[in-house]
């Protein structure tokens, strides 16, 4: 099982416009591209929230080359709609595990 995880903290003045987006458009975007066979939704729980909330998104994959499929062909469009959207309101970043 390969892991895709996306760490994103959102600032709060569209936190929850953007979390609404997330969960209803975007999320459901990235699993009709039949690359992934489940994802979680996970909000890092830290103190000081006062700049922004952070969440973890997590897709799994049965395997490498579906993640690579994922990428090549659907991740530049989607990751785009976010940015423009939500321009300069959130920093990501991406993590790539393996279940061992």
């Amino acid at each position: 099982m390969i892991l895709y995880n996306v760490t994103v903290k959102i600032d709060l003045d569209v936190h929850d416009l953007w979390l609404r987006w997330m969960k209803e458009e975007h999320i459901p975007r990235v699993m009709e591209t039949g690359c992934f066979v489940d994802s979680k939704l996970y909000r890092v729980l830290e103190e000081n929230t006062t700049d922004g909330i952070t969440y973890a998104f997590q897709y799994f994959a049965n395997d490498i080359s579906s993640y690579f499929d994922y990428k090549e062909h659907h991740a530049e469009r989607l990751k785009k709609e976010g940015l423009d959207m939500f321009p300069g309101k959130f920093t990501a970043f991406r993590t790539l595990l393996k279940e061992v």
